[in-house]
């Protein structure tokens, strides 16, 4: 999963990537508006934490702008007012939920959690497929009830399919949002990973659709489809 960070206090910038990453994300991060702006316009994520009052372009503007460009992706918005009427407007302009300074960074990785759970459909913190079970809340996978021992790509693979049940991902997605902006991106590597999850799951549920990429399905629902 990929997150993007815009907030101009580079102690805390800084202090929410290191946080985001400990967490298994993807994180790039902005200090003005102007930058979060294209980042955000130009880069997929699966969420974006926003900080209200950024300079060069306020975060309410660079929300509203993403929203009119089409732009889906959750989007959480920080705030230091403690007016009622600065939070409305973030949510009017189009913000999922929000956070108010100071906060525990624990608050904001749960609320981010729970906006990627949302956007992709799942209610629970844990997501369920046949024998696998992947936690989002504690980074970790289980097969059968036993903990799968997975590097950190290996698990943002595994959870962004995961997160994505049923549907075809195609391996530049899974690049897009494995990886940062600075990574030297190579789609084969996608494979290299998959066979890896394949051996530790010990079951069928990553199916390649050749030519499109791959699904995470149950083994009665792979069946399924291939009857």
């Amino acid at each position: 999963m990929r997150i993007l960070v815009v907030e101009d206090d580079a102690s805390l910038n800084a202090q929410l990537k290191s946080a985001l990453e400990e967490a298994g994300y993807v994180v790039d991060a902005a200090t003005d508006g102007e930058d979060g702006h294209f980042l955000g316009d130009t880069e997929p994520y699966d969420c974006v934490v926003l900080d209200i009052g950024l300079p060069v372009m306020d975060g309410i503007s660079v929300l509203q702008r993403w929203r009119d460009d089409g732009r889906v992706m959750p989007v959480l918005i920080l705030t230091a007012r403690d007016r009622w009427s600065d939070k409305v407007s973030g949510i009017d302009a189009g913000a999922d939920d929000y956070v108010t300074k100071p906060f525990h960074v624990e608050e904001v990785l749960a609320r981010v959690r729970a906006l990627i759970r949302r956007a992709a459909g799942h209610a629970s913190s844990e997501i369920r497929c046949g024998p696998l079970t992947i936690d989002t809340k504690s980074s970790k996978a289980m097969v059968d009830g036993a903990t799968l021992k997975l590097t950190s790509h290996e698990f943002r693979l595994l959870s962004y399919l995961g997160h994505h049940l049923g549907e075809v991902i195609s391996r530049t997605e899974l690049v897009e949002h494995l990886y940062d902006q600075d990574f030297d991106r190579d789609s084969n590597t996608i494979e290299v990973f998959v066979g890896r999850l394949r051996k530790k799951l010990g079951h069928d549920l990553i199916e390649t659709v050749r030519g499109l990429g791959y699904r995470m399905t149950a083994p009665d629902e792979t069946s399924e489809k291939a009857g």
